[in-house]
């Protein structure tokens, strides 16, 4: 393997207790894997003592950068603000929480040298509770959409690309990015390898499965059109259904002489209707609330502070 740069950037959230165990561990990996290195902890509005922690580790460590956001903007916006401040030819990025091992970060150094842009660092089985592994599958679900990748399904948080990659989407401002999609705009050379997913040691997972539904819902309202095409194919299938109803009442008119009877009858077809108009509303709303953000211009991170030692 030729000697190669890299940039590990880690979003940080309320992780006191695992921040100077992970430097620790990166910094011994990424000393025998790579020519020159740096790590750059992304403060996103933590309530703990994760901020200091990182100060401290900045000005004990030259190859540490520690970025505080102004409040917490979600984890890909704190990538988002890590990628574009990494300088090296590689970037690695992995959860602040351990359940990645950086021993692992090797094999994705090793399939990246087949020829790929980006590859993940993926589990067998994840580390987490039946609600938020459904939640992944739907956010999974979603990505597979939106990326147009065979490997979507195998997306994680633990990855490693090619930095000329943040060049596609230099001029993406919005309030709600995904790194992977982003990352497809660059790039269709996507692969993955196996790697080990531990249990969480310390503190508790700050994802669950309303934070991923949500993330799910932005990823197909903020990066596809999807959704206005399933609006547009339910409101095809109810107009031909609207037009079954009323060729069997007026046959069974023709038929019998009388119209069709009940008041449940009719209640359960207005119902019907009713509840595919609330729902394909609801999908335009969606989108008029994006644009409502972008036209707002809202940032998508503020920084607040950089912590590293003076050249």
């Amino acid at each position: 393997m030729r000697p190669t740069t890299i940039s590990i950037v880690v979003p940080v959230y309320n992780s006191q207790g695992s921040l100077k165990t992970l430097q620790e561990r990166l910094c011994k990996v990424l000393e025998n894997h790579s020519e020159n290195f740096e790590i750059i902890f992304v403060n996103d509005g933590s309530h703990d003592e994760s901020w200091h922690i990182i100060s401290q580790l900045a000005d004990s460590y030259p190859r540490v950068k520690g970025v505080n956001l102004m409040r917490n903007y979600g984890q890909h916006n704190a990538l988002l603000a890590g990628i574009r401040m990494a300088q090296y030819e590689l970037i690695v990025t992995i959860d602040d929480d351990l359940q990645h091992p950086p021993e692992e970060i090797p094999k994705l150094l090793e399939k990246l040298e087949e020829g790929f842009d980006v590859v993940y660092g993926s589990a067998e089985e994840g580390k987490h509770g039946f609600s938020r592994n459904i939640a992944s599958q739907i956010t999974k679900l979603a990505l597979r959409s939106v990326m147009n990748v065979g490997i979507a399904p195998k997306v994680s948080a633990f990855r490693i690309f090619r930095t000329s990659l943040r060049n596609a989407f230099e001029n993406y401002h919005a309030p709600h990015p995904s790194i992977d999609v982003l990352l497809s705009w660059a790039t269709t050379h996507f692969s993955f390898v196996y790697v080990k997913h531990n249990e969480r040691s310390v503190g508790v997972s700050n994802y669950n499965f309303r934070k991923l539904f949500s993330h799910a819902m932005n990823m197909m309202t903020g990066f596809s059109t999807m959704p206005l095409r399933v609006a547009s194919l339910l409101g095809f299938m109810f107009t031909l259904f609207g037009i079954g109803v009323f060729l069997f009442v007026f046959i069974r008119y023709l038929r019998q002489g009388t119209p069709v009877q009940g008041f449940p009858f009719l209640a359960s077809v207005i119902s019907i209707f009713s509840g595919v108009q609330l729902f394909v509303f609801g999908i335009f709303g969606e989108y008029l609330a994006r644009m409502y953000s972008r036209i707002m211009d809202r940032p998508d991170y503020i920084v607040k502070e950089i912590k590293k030692q003076p050249e």
